[in-house]
């Protein structure tokens, strides 16, 4: 099976009140720790690539790691591009093989965001690419992009039909929120969602794909395993997963998941160090993080998503 849109995969997320897992990849051993996950539990998929991952791996490797996947599971499997900062990127990702593309127009003015986003939209779907768009500011920090909290802003829900309908763009990520980053919530303080602006949009736009970004509920677990390894991270209170859940059954189809992928890996790494400090082989070291991937995948699709056994 190639490499596939999200065009399908919406439609039955919609339909079926669940979400697909967008996982953000950066090498090997993540994508085949995702993708072991979703052919176990027969979920559909969407692996995507920050601008991050494109410096750090190059666009060809990663490229190739995920035809590699496809090619290995059988999966149906969407590339995208998470957070287009400008035309010339998205471009590159259509013309690279990429089969979706995020352009990231949320930090200029509405007409702007709108001209910006059209641009790309006129171009992808040329291609046959589909094109998530946004409207509002998540704070945090994720790879390029930085907002502050007094940056930040929830989606209005007044102009979601206009920025749609203007644009063209085949889904729509929204801040209700969420964070992006490890370091999301103050501690002992429980996030909440507006849910009433996510039930806002979806009377405007029915039927229609809505994104969640930030949407890491930071594991505790992972957290613990790195702090008792020599780590120093701040306690934090990630989105709870019941809340993600529940934004799955409304109008949220796609849910970006990140910041738990870091963790895993890096708790795995870290624990199986410290147990053998004589240990130099990366095909040792990774093993571990690679299976905390596969878990937090699998659990993720089956007990949060709702996308196991949909294909």
């Amino acid at each position: 099976m190639p490499i596939v849109t999200s065009t399908e995969m919406f439609k039955k997320a919609y339909e079926g009140g669940y979400a697909i897992g967008a996982f953000n990849v950066n090498n090997m051993e993540i994508i085949q720790g995702i993708t072991e996950a979703a052919a176990e539990t027969r979920s559909p998929l969407i692996l995507q690539v920050s601008a991050g991952a494109r410096k750090y791996a190059k666009h060809v490797y990663l490229m190739k790691l995920v035809e590699a996947a496809e090619a290995d599971t059988g999966l149906p499997i969407c590339l995208h591009l998470d957070h287009g900062e400008n035309f010339e990127v998205c471009k590159s990702c259509i013309d690279g093989g990429f089969t979706s593309v995020m352009i990231d127009g949320s930090k200029h003015p509405f007409e702007d965001n709108i001209a910006l986003t059209k641009q790309v939209v006129d171009y992808a779907h040329a291609h046959g690419v589909v094109v998530e768009g946004e409207l509002g500011r998540l704070e945090g920090v994720e790879d390029d992009v930085v907002v502050s909290a007094e940056n930040s802003s929830y989606t209005d829900p007044a102009q979601v039909e206009e920025f749609v309908s203007r644009t063209g763009v085949d889904s729509l990520a929204i801040a209700i929120g969420t964070s992006h980053g490890a370091y999301k919530f103050k501690p002992g303080v429980k996030p909440q969602l507006r849910f009433d602006i996510l039930k806002e949009v979806e009377k405007r736009l029915p039927g229609f794909p809505i994104v969640l970004h930030g949407a890491s509920s930071v594991i505790p677990e992972f957290v613990e395993t790195i702090n008792a390894y020599g780590g120093k991270l701040n306690d934090a209170i990630g989105v709870p997963e019941d809340m993600l859940r529940e934004a799955a059954r409304m109008a949220v189809c796609k849910i970006n998941i990140d910041s738990d992928l870091r963790l895993a890996l890096t708790a795995g790494v870290r624990k199986h160090l410290a147990e053998n400090p004589a240990n130099f082989d990366p095909r040792q070291y990774l093993i571990p993080g690679r299976d905390n991937i596969r878990d937090l995948v699998r659990h993720k699709i089956t007990d949060v998503l709702g996308s196991n056994d949909r294909i």
